[in-house]
């Protein structure tokens, strides 16, 4: 095998531009089927990106035989079920995070890939991308000294239809918690990759505003390896002007922060500060999809192994639900 097809489960915003004309673009690999529940609007998806295969039915393409990995990009609700099926006909999976709807699946998960020898990667690709490649390279050559703490912040404003039914992203059966759950799995990616593992941790999480199920503001503390302190609030109800997302990273010597949804670096030493500015790239997961086909054709290593996911995973279930889990 020199090219990876790629059969692609879910068909939504995600994939218009963060993801699926991506697997087209990385050298050997190719996309060529899709699956979405309806007919019409799974029809209309691969004519318009020229992908040759459809199904309204997850496991006819799972099983097609001109599929050789899948990627989920489905509500984490049926993250698990796909992948255990992929897996289980000998498919390479890429699942979206967050992994699935809690640890206890995520585990399911890895336990099979790890008894069946199928490999699975899971979709934190902040990890593969410029600017956050550079504040790796950054802390890798000491440029602020020793690292004190890192505090992250995100403050949204919740919006006039932040509840509606169509928003599965705030009801935790279908998406494991609420906007936490969405958007933490890139920040506590980052955490882990700049800092190695959590010795300990913990938090709350509650429901505010009763806009949704789910909780809307959550805080959490962790005791990192080299014992670095991380401090993280979210809260999603806001005011409209009071939005906020803030990676902070405090050393001896300095300070760089960034937006871990936007495009700027900004480094404050020795009383002086300097913002590198990156391009947003045109598909997101572009960089972390190439990988992972040469991580499939055996060439490189697992660019994001269960077992990180596992460990952002951890913790988000800690703070929101405590230690009993979901």
């Amino acid at each position: 095998m020199n090219t990876i097809r790629w059969g692609m489960i879910g068909c939504g915003s995600v994939t218009e531009v963060k993801s699926g004309p991506a697997f087209n673009k990385v050298p050997h690999s190719s996309l060529v089927a899709v699956m979405r529940r309806d007919k019409e609007k799974v029809k209309e998806y691969a004519l318009r990106h020229n992908i040759p295969h459809y199904f309204s039915d997850a496991y006819e393409l799972i099983n097609h035989p001109e599929v050789d990995a899948i990627y989920i990009a489905t509500p984490p609700k049926y993250h698990e079920e796909y992948a255990l099926a992929a897996m289980k006909a000998g498919k390479p999976v890429y699942v979206e995070k967050p992994m699935a709807l809690d640890v206890a699946s995520c585990e399911r998960m890895n336990n099979v890939s790890t008894t069946l020898g199928v490999k699975l990667v899971v979709a934190h690709y902040r990890r593969a991308l410029p600017l956050f490649l550079h504040v790796k390279k950054l802390l890798s050559e000491n440029y602020i000294g020793p690292i004190r703490f890192v505090n992250i912040a995100m403050l949204k404003y919740a919006g006039a239809n932040s509840g509606d039914a169509s928003n599965w992203r705030v009801f935790p059966e279908v998406a494991g918690g609420g906007l936490f759950y969405d958007l933490a799995p890139h920040q506590l990616d980052l955490v882990f990759y700049y800092f190695g593992k959590a010795i300990s941790y913990c938090g709350l999480a509650t429901n505010q505003a009763g806009l949704y199920p789910a909780e809307d503001i959550v805080t959490g503390v962790m005791l990192l390896e080299n014992n670095i302190v991380f401090n993280g609030q979210w809260c999603f109800t806001v005011a409209p002007g009071l939005e906020k997302d803030i990676f902070e990273i405090v050393g001896a010597e300095g300070k760089i922060s960034f937006p871990v949804f936007g495009n700027d670096i900004t480094i404050e030493k020795n009383g002086q500060t300097e913002v590198i500015h990156f391009d947003p790239p045109q598909h997101n997961q572009q960089n972390l999809i190439h990988q992972i086909v040469q991580y499939f054709l055996g060439a490189e290593h697992n660019p994001c192994a269960a077992s990180d996911a596992l460990q952002s995973m951890r913790v988000m279930e800690n703070f929101v639900y405590g230690n009993k889990g979901k």
